[in-house]
């Protein structure tokens, strides 16, 4: 039995990152938007706004999830790459996935925004020297964590979504 909340199961921290385990990374990275972008083609309004759980999201407020925390992350990253491992400012995503425009407004501008995005983030990310991926930020609540964890976090972000939205298709039989 699939745990709907972790469709693809907690993320697990990588016991070591090799360039092999970055580019996969990386590739997940510059993969979402078209996979997200395949997940929600042909979806109705209707189930746009159908939740993937009970008590879980709708399908509109996660893909505009998957903007607000991919700008947020990737801003995290270039501030570790031109500070001193900085302290990051903290969102509260579920207030943010509440306000009107995750909940009502079309997600075509959401999907734009990570087609730019995750085309800038990949390009960056490939730019990195060894040094780069071993910076690091501090999260308040999470304390320091390097780029090598936060991209591999973020790779598993986006399958997670993802599977929220492509189990949820196919449990209420929205072939497409």
């Amino acid at each position: 039995m699939i745990d709907l909340r972790y469709p693809i199961g907690k993320f697990q921290k990588p016991a070591v990152f090799t360039d092999e385990l970055r580019e996969q990374f990386i590739q997940t990275l510059e993969q979402l938007p078209l996979s997200l972008r395949s997940a929600v083609e042909g979806l109705t309004d209707e189930m746009l706004d159908t939740p993937y759980r009970e008590g879980g999201w709708t399908v509109r407020q996660v893909v505009h999830h998957l903007a607000d925390s991919h700008l947020n992350s990737y801003t995290r990253f270039r501030l570790a790459l031109t500070e001193l491992s900085p302290t990051i400012r903290p969102y509260d995503e579920q207030k943010w996935a509440d306000l009107t425009d995750a909940k009502h407004a079309p997600i075509g501008s959401s999907l734009a925004i990570l087609d730019g995005l995750h085309q800038r983030w990949t390009t960056l990310l490939r730019s990195f020297s060894e040094e780069d991926w071993n910076k690091t930020f501090i999260h308040p609540d999470l304390g320091a964590m390097s780029l090598d964890m936060a991209t591999a976090l973020y790779a598993w972000h986006s399958e997670h979504h993802v599977a929220h939205i492509t189990l949820l298709t196919e449990r209420e039989g929205w072939n497409k």
